[in-house]
């Protein structure tokens, strides 16, 4: 015999499901409005987030002097200044190299368009010198047609040096700030808040901060490991400028997916230049082998070991960030998905009862 549907439950599944309904509603429209409110104060948010990450590089040698006696003030500056020499080192150690040989990689590229034209004149494509120099034409003509849109472009791009120029020197204060004051933070921020919130607040952004070094530190070992295989290929088919693609491919590493693509094409066209097209290829497959082991292997174990996060998590973190924000998206998507987990796991600390145990006489007991 069938058994028939109760009205009554059925009535009250209902009115729970349309409760349930309407507090994730409300919760979807609450987390729209942050985001929206997130966008509007984006120009001082982002250096905050850039003095953040530099921070927490900065932190353990500020520390260590701190803990020697050093002022926080001094400790703080000494630390600033040594992390722009080392940035400017960087940057020497790569556009240094790159300037001496400059003529040498001219000359390079001319050859090797060169026998890309001599190429394409040859079968199977057999195309006429007449037909490339109508291709050009036209390209020429498509540009002059364009210009409108180049030059917009032009000044856009002109936009973004600047504002990225901006968002480096607010990160760089905002990051002796963070060295000399930091530890008050906490403190000052508890004095701040009522109630229980004086407690909550305070822990979960400290655990919070642990977890941005944790990410940063993670980043850096990924970047300095692709520094290294690929400096090790690339000096294996000597090919010139290993140190500075090196250098190139470590810093490239804290920039999903654009890093990795311009430090990769950097390189292929050097060893194209240089050692032809063979060793061009072979480049461009050590390049691909390193990528995919890192981003199948590396990655997500050292960032899964490092956050507390499953790869897999972290795996779907990177690709939904990337498809809402693009390469910004990407970048703060593992540290945004550790930061709500530690949330979530402190929230659940807080609304758990306590543990019970089975104890010897099969009864329940408290653990403390």
């Amino acid at each position: 015999m069938s058994a028939t549907l109760s009205s009554t439950r059925t009535r009250a599944a209902l009115r729970a499901s349309a409760r349930i309904s309407a507090e994730l509603l409300l919760l979807l429209v609450g987390l729209a409005v942050a985001l929206w409110l997130l966008g509007q104060m984006w120009s001082i948010v982002w250096p905050l987030v850039v003095g953040l990450f530099i921070t927490t590089l900065t932190w353990p040698p500020t520390r260590f002097l701190r803990r020697h006696g050093w002022p926080p003030a001094l400790a703080a500056a000494f630390v600033t200044v040594l992390f722009l020499l080392a940035v400017a080192g960087i940057v020497a150690l790569i556009a240094v190299p790159v300037a001496s040989q400059s003529g040498e990689l001219t000359d390079g590229v001319v050859e090797g368009l060169q026998r890309v034209r001599e190429w394409a004149a040859g079968p199977p494509l057999n195309i006429g010198d007449d037909e490339i120099t109508k291709a050009l034409d036209s390209a020429v003509a498509r540009a002059q047609d364009g210009l409108g849109s180049m030059v917009t472009t032009v000044v856009s791009g002109v936009s973004t040096v600047v504002n990225g120029l901006v968002t480096a020197i607010l990160a760089l204060f905002l990051m002796f700030f963070f060295l000399k004051d930091g530890p008050r933070f906490l403190p000052w921020l508890a004095r701040q808040l009522p109630g229980r919130f004086a407690a909550d607040v305070p822990t979960v952004a400290g655990r919070s901060w642990d977890t941005l070094g944790a990410f940063v530190r993670s980043q850096a070992l990924v970047g300095l490991l692709d520094a290294v295989l690929i400096g090790i290929g690339l000096w294996i088919l000597d090919v010139p400028l290993v140190l500075p693609l090196a250098v190139l491919t470590f810093v490239s590493a804290f920039v999903p997916i654009i890093g990795a693509l311009f430090a990769g094409l950097v390189a292929v066209l050097i060893a194209l230049v240089s050692n032809g097209l063979t060793d061009a290829l072979i480049v461009l497959a050590i390049i691909v082998a390193v990528q995919q082991l890192e981003g199948n292997v590396f990655q997500p174990m050292i960032q899964s070991r490092g956050l507390g996060l499953h790869a897999a998590v972290i795996l779907l973190a990177v690709t939904l960030g990337g498809s809402l924000a693009g390469i910004v998206g990407s970048l703060l998507a593992v540290p945004v998905a550790a930061v709500l987990a530690v949330i979530w796991n402190y929230v659940r600390e807080q609304l758990s009862d306590p543990r019970e145990e089975s104890g010897a006489d099969g009864g329940a007991v408290v653990a403390p």
